[in-house]
């Protein structure tokens, strides 16, 4: 009723200043007989708010449709009335849905193609990847420890790629189930010894408990890995270890990494889990990307984990991975 009141107010305001102005012709022109001008105001009144009562009542499915909002696109294209404007309304929308649905479907294509291309492009870089790492084993130090730290470098930002990528078709790339969390935190740690050793910075890990949880193996493992590399990589120079915990905290079980390296500004820390987003220490850490903490906030996110980082600049930084669902077998 309100959008057909917005609609005809003009009309209506119009038909009021004309029989005003009628009157006023009138009084002017001598004519001092105000009922005979009334009643024929009347009469105009009359028939102006029957033809009002008749196209509300003609259109007010319509009017209804246009005042509440619509739930699907399916339902902006029912037919409610049968006259001119809202058939030709309804074809139009019918006709952008139509061009909507088209453009969609060729940017899922284009979608779909780039993120196969980026997994096969991956893949067939690890490859050669993997040769150079092997003939890196025959050349004597320091040749030989350099180029490894250069493909370890490659292979984690082929990761990250490789990871982002998926995160579009999250739900075809995860497997729940219940795994051990102390035998993710030794395969984090033995896939990154390498790296403490050439960053001088060696975990001291801490597992009080015995405890299982809900989660994905390969994710986990990528999030935990990329918590410790980032706190691998802003301690080197300032601090020799690293701290990872395993433990269970009011009703949740809890992986926590801590680092006492450079630390996270106030500024930046509510925007560390942006993409792209670098901050201050992007300025001192060239190989900072931005996507790392990102990635692992979005897959926390969709494997129901919570995900909480505390930080103080020149004090270090702890990030801590909550699990709902998990059980201590200790």
């Amino acid at each position: 009723m309100k959008l057909f009141f917005r609609e005809h107010r003009l009309l209506i305001a119009v038909q009021l200043i004309q029989f005003s102005f009628i009157l006023g012709v009138y009084w002017l022109d001598g004519y001092h007989r105000l009922k005979p001008a009334l009643y024929g105001c009347f009469l105009g009144l009359f028939f102006l708010a029957a033809y009002l009562a008749y196209y509300y009542g003609t259109r007010r499915t319509f009017y209804n449709r246009l005042s509440r909002p619509i739930e699907s696109m399916e339902d902006s294209l029912q037919k409610a009335e049968t006259a001119p404007l809202p058939e030709a309304l309804r074809e139009l929308l019918k006709s952008q849905y139509r061009h909507y649905e088209n453009e969609l479907k060729a940017m899922e294509r284009q979608q779909n193609d780039h993120l196969t291309f980026m997994n096969q492009w991956v893949h067939q870089m690890k490859t050669p990847l993997s040769v150079i790492e092997l003939t890196a084993q025959q050349l004597d130090e320091p040749e030989s420890s350099s180029i490894r730290e250069e493909t370890e470098r490659m292979r984690a930002g082929l990761n990250t790629v490789l990871y982002m990528a998926r995160l579009r078709t999250f739900e075809q790339d995860f497997h729940i189930k219940t795994i051990q969390l102390s035998a993710v935190i030794e395969a984090v740690i033995t896939e990154s010894k390498r790296l403490f050793i050439r960053s001088s910075v060696y975990p001291k890990v801490s597992i009080s408990q015995k405890i299982t949880a809900a989660s994905d193996e390969k994710w986990l493992f990528f999030m935990l890995q990329q918590l410790v590399q980032n706190a691998v990589k802003y301690s080197a120079g300032k601090s020799k270890e690293l701290h990872i915990s395993l433990f269970a905290c009011a009703k949740e079980a809890v992986i926590e990494v801590k680092d006492f390296g450079a630390g996270i500004p106030k500024t930046d820390i509510q925007r560390v889990f942006d993409p792209f987003f670098t901050g201050e220490n992007g300025r001192y850490f060239r190989e900072s990307t931005g996507m790392g903490l990102y990635i692992v906030k979005e897959a926390a996110h969709r494997l129901d984990h919570r995900i909480e980082i505390d930080s103080e600049q020149g004090k270090g930084t702890t990030v801590r991975i909550f699990f709902t669902s998990w059980r201590n077998l200790t």
